[in-house]
């Protein structure tokens, strides 16, 4: 498989998605979810990463981030990804890789595009079929945007209510839940690879804005247009996988499913 993107453009908002080697479910144990999460609350407090979302599922996760322009978000992967791996590692005695290569970063406009990744990923393990709601899956900031803990806070929420042009958290609270609960259920709750497949997604003028940006590595990109919403397309093998859907709903605090 070819080497994921991983060129941050500072002052733009990624979401970063990276798999477990050959997409074994490495994750599927709640404490090793759990490990990951404490090891990006350790890169916000280290680096001063900005923290959107996450969700993290049992071979997979999924990350919201604002680059700041510090360098922040390659040294804060570096750190979580590592000693995630170190730590399930030395547990359970095993060698070898626990990611895949690299991780994969897209470029997302902040208007409502930024909205609708925000909701891709608050429901990621509904569409997997694990839970029926997003607040019934722990590792994820679902739970953290609606009810921000007085400590060891994850999500940077006066960033996510900036970006969105909310005059406080309580309306985008009460707006995110909305969103959330009108796409449960329909045909807007789907798997959609422009996310995870792309190097850039937006508006028609913040597409060309990051090819622009990106210019050697984006100069022979191509720019392609779906509905209201344009992708700076990734020449690359697809990053999607297949799942046995026989598997059924399992327990959110111990499975072998993921969501996509």
């Amino acid at each position: 498989m070819p080497r994921a993107n991983r060129y941050f453009v500072p002052g733009f908002v990624w979401h970063i998605t990276h798999r477990c080697h050959k997409q074994e479910f490495l994750l599927k144990f709640a404490r090793d979810r759990r490990t990951w999460t404490r090891w990006l609350f350790e890169a916000r407090k280290r680096f001063g990463l900005c923290v959107l979302n996450y969700t993290v599922t049992s071979n997979h996760i999924h990350l919201l981030v604002k680059d700041t322009g510090r360098g922040e978000i390659p040294k804060s992967m570096q750190l979580i990804a590592g000693r995630t791996a170190q730590q399930y590692n030395q547990r359970k005695e095993r060698k070898g890789a626990f990611w895949e290569d690299r991780y994969h970063a897209t470029a997302v406009a902040t208007d409502e595009h930024l909205i609708r990744c925000l909701i891709y990923i608050d429901l990621n393990m509904v569409r997997a079929g694990v839970v029926k709601h997003p607040c019934e899956w722990a590792d994820s900031g679902y739970g953290e945007i609606q009810n921000p803990p007085k400590r060891y806070a994850v999500i940077d929420t006066s960033a996510l209510v900036a970006l969105t042009d909310f005059h406080d958290l309580s309306h985008f609270q009460y707006e995110h839940t909305n969103w959330v609960n009108t796409l449960l259920g329909s045909e807007g709750n789907r798997r959609d690879a422009c996310w995870s497949e792309n190097l850039a997604v937006g508006n028609r003028e913040f597409v060309a804005l990051m090819k622009k940006n990106l210019s050697g590595k984006a100069c022979a990109r191509e720019i392609v247009e779906h509905k209201d919403t344009f992708t700076l397309r990734e020449p690359r093998a697809s990053y999607g996988y297949h799942f046995d859907r026989k598997m059924g709903v399992l327990s959110p605090g111990n499975n072998h499913y993921s969501g996509k």
